[in-house]
């Protein structure tokens, strides 16, 4: 593969399987299995003690993990390399809809259900996780006022500036970027989505606002892709020859993806929440209904009597 320029001068034809290349893509092949293997020993060891887990969650981390290997894994890593649009939905996908499923699976509830409690008067690793979790660090770097601005600067302090081009010149540069995407879509919905604990936690409204603070954004940049009149990221300026593609036209297919995709990582967030939002209800209910049990309803009594003392006042 010849980096030369930032372009290729030849590429095979499209295919989703190919050999991986040595070092960088191992990087995220290891990274990729080891997710898996781990999920799945928690998963394992809560079922062995007869613990349930739900398959729900398994489905939706292996799909997060699933993702992120079809995006950097097979030729769309290549092809990435030398067109914007391929690039962008690389981008959209590993920093939109694989965080959010990657969430879906609540690594952190299931990794502190099967980690072992240590033994009194000393900090395991599943107290260790704990205080990284009540952390003050942690409640910075999940507080909106950090995570929409980091959301927001991924796209437009990357893409246009020079730090964009100085990335795409080599193979690191580009799985750097790739982490980066990532580790700000984890970061951004994870205080949204809500299934995991952690230290900053607002209640639904706040977390339905919070998502859509940020997603605008995406779709500005969209648009700002799609409308310009000429070509406004370096690094995409000589496609191959062999692609037949014209470089404006080949960001201009990005910008429609960036706008497009915007949308549909917001609905499936906003069916979760809704989702989480009604069992959340539900259980209140629950716990209400259990303590009348327990009291002979004497909430209700004492609103009656407040009623009926009310009524004799006004005789």
């Amino acid at each position: 593969m010849d980096h030369s320029g930032h372009g290729m001068t030849d590429l095979p034809p499209f295919t989703l399987g190919r050999a991986l290349q040595p070092s960088w893509d191992g990087f995220f092949l290891v990274g990729c299995v080891l997710a898996l293997v781990l999920y799945l020993w928690g998963v394992v060891r809560l079922t062995r003690r007869g613990d349930s887990w739900p398959v729900g969650r398994a489905v939706a981390f292996v799909a997060g993990v699933l993702t992120i290997a079809l995006v950097m894994l097979t030729r769309l890593n290549d092809y990435g390399m030398v067109m914007f649009s391929v690039h962008m939905v690389q981008h959209m996908v590993i920093s939109m809809l694989s965080p959010i499923l990657l969430l879906l699976g609540a690594p952190i509830t299931l990794t502190l259900r099967a980690l072992p409690v240590a033994p009194r008067g000393r900090k395991g690793p599943r107290e260790l996780l704990n205080l990284l979790l009540h952390s003050r660090y942690l409640r910075v770097i999940t507080h909106p006022a950090f995570t929409i601005p980091l959301f927001i600067a991924s796209l437009y302090g990357l893409y246009f500036t020079p730090l964009f081009d100085f990335l795409m010149e080599s193979k690191p540069g580009h799985i750097a970027m790739m982490v980066h995407f990532l580790v700000v879509g984890l970061v951004f919905f994870w205080p949204i989505m809500g299934v995991d604990p952690g230290p900053h936690r607002p209640g639904y409204v706040m977390r339905i606002l919070e998502l859509f603070a940020g997603m605008p954004f995406h779709a500005f940049f969209g648009i700002a892709l799609m409308m310009a009149s000429e070509p406004m990221v370096g690094a995409y300026l000589h496609p191959p020859a062999s692609l037949g593609l014209d470089a404006l036209g080949d960001q201009q297919a990005a910008g429609g993806i960036a706008w497009a995709f915007s949308e549909i990582p917001s609905v499936v967030v906003l069916v979760a929440l809704v989702y989480q939002w009604k069992r959340s209800e539900d259980r209140q209910a629950r716990r209400k209904d259990r303590a009348a049990d327990r009291d002979g309803d004497q909430e209700l009594q004492a609103y009656n009597a407040y009623l009926a003392s009310l009524q004799a006042r006004s005789r």
